[in-house]
This record gives structure tokens, sequence and C-alpha cells, in this order.
């Protein structure tokens, strides 16, 4: 199945824009997509800390993707 992150911050950064679509197996957990995002840019896994948000809520790794889930990456937050 096809999904669409959105992303902020240095996750925008990352991405060189605020979206990317991915392919991913039908019920894949956060940390598969997570772990594809790492293979396909590797400045992900030099993030101290990079969130997953499913449908407006923060989700554990464990979490399993919809079709239909509305993704967005959390970045690492500062200030002050």
């Amino acid at each position: 199945m096809n999904i669409t992150i959105q992303a902020f911050g240095i996750a925008k950064d990352i991405l060189s824009g605020s979206t990317t679509t991915l392919e991913v197996e039908e019920g894949s957990t956060v940390a598969e997509v997570k772990a594809i995002l790492a293979r396909q840019y590797p400045a992900f896994e030099k993030l101290a800390s990079l969130r997953l948000a499913v449908n407006a809520s923060y989700v554990s790794d464990d979490h399993r993707i919809s079709t239909n889930d509305e993704i967005v990456l959390i970045p690492p937050v500062s200030g002050g």
C-alpha cells in the first residue's frame, strides 16, 4: 500500500519537501515505516529522536498503519 507522510522542521529538510509517499506492506508497523525512512533518507538515523503521529495521536513503534491513516513525522523539538 502507499502511504503519504507529512513532515515538519528538520524532517521536512531531510525529505526536501513537506510530504513523501512510501510503499509499505499492508499492516506495517511504525517501526517498519521508520526503518524504510532511514534506508531512503540516512539523515534520519542521526536524529536524537523521531516520532510518528497517526491520525493526530502519538503512537508507539508497534502501532500498525492502515491505508487511510494521516501520518506526520515529529522530529526532535527544542525550545525555551
